[in-house]
């Protein structure tokens, strides 16, 4: 047992100073100098930036960013800090870097490419529908507002479809949930989950089968006119819709049953 902690801690070792060789061959490669100036040491974080050596930029640009807060160019340093956390898939940390450029320089001309950088690092992290929908809702969050905020943005028109694939997302969980529930017989559970859809995700391509299925859970609670009125709907939304001949099948069988049950009864049933 001692043999093997003196062998981890002597691989430890071994794997740090090797990690230190070819951090300091990278910044000797760029000529990096213990009195350089904070502009100099920024051309040289930018090139290694524009050669993808973001773990070098990212170091050089983090000693700018602590070291130097007045400079007249430090608000860029900051965006590209988070830029190269990004680029090496470190969204969380990317995204706090982003954050901090809107908080301390809220004048800054990168504020709306951080905006956007924040909400598509949400992006990056929101999962497949089936798991934790937490990022995926605050990537729709902050796609909204930055679309709110910043209208003439030339990123909008990405923000708007990233948006748009965040919140079929969403639907599509809710969907699910209600197909779940449909399929086990759970009808008033379904009915929760489509009206889900409907009311939050009307604009996603889960909206017409959620309302069809929902009229199917009427018709299967033997709610005929709840649900002839939302087949009826259907027909009246989504005329092109492929649950068009379903719906209006649907619609006729519940006519004929009402009238059955009026003659039955003698009177119009209760809705």
């Amino acid at each position: 047992m001692i043999i093997h902690s003196v062998g981890l801690r002597l691989m430890t070792r071994l794997f740090h100073c090797i990690w230190v060789v070819f951090a300091l061959a990278a910044c000797n490669s760029y000529n990096i100098k213990a009195d350089i100036s904070p502009e100099e040491r920024f051309k040289i974080a930018k090139q290694m930036s524009s050669k993808e050596d973001y773990f070098d930029a990212k170091n050089q640009l983090r000693i700018l960013t602590l070291n130097s807060p007045g400079l007249p160019f430090i608000d860029e340093a900051q965006y590209l800090l988070a830029e190269c956390h990004f680029n090496m898939k470190e969204y969380l940390i990317a995204a706090d870097e982003y954050e901090r450029l809107t908080r301390f320089y809220p004048r800054s001309e990168w504020l709306d490419d951080a905006r956007y950088k924040i909400a598509f690092c949400s992006y990056k992290l929101s999962p497949k529908p089936s798991l934790d929908p937490k990022y995926t809702l605050q990537a729709v969050q902050q796609f909204q507002a930055f679309i709110e905020e910043y209208p003439g943005s030339s990123l909008v028109q990405e923000a708007e479809k990233l948006l748009r694939e965040c919140r079929g997302k969403l639907a599509q969980k809710e969907y699910k949930a209600g197909e779940l529930y449909r399929k086990t017989g759970n009808y008033d559970a379904a009915i929760v989950y489509f009206d889900g859809v409907l009311n939050g995700y009307y604009d996603t391509e889960f909206a017409k089968p959620a309302l069809f299925w929902k009229g199917e859970c009427l018709y299967s609670l033997k709610e005929f006119q709840r649900a002839s009125n939302i087949f009826l709907e259907l027909i009246e939304k989504y005329p092109k819709s492929e649950f068009i001949s379903l719906a209006k099948e649907r619609v006729e069988k519940i006519e004929s049953e009402l009238a059955h049950m009026r003659e039955a009864n003698g009177k119009t049933p209760n809705p």
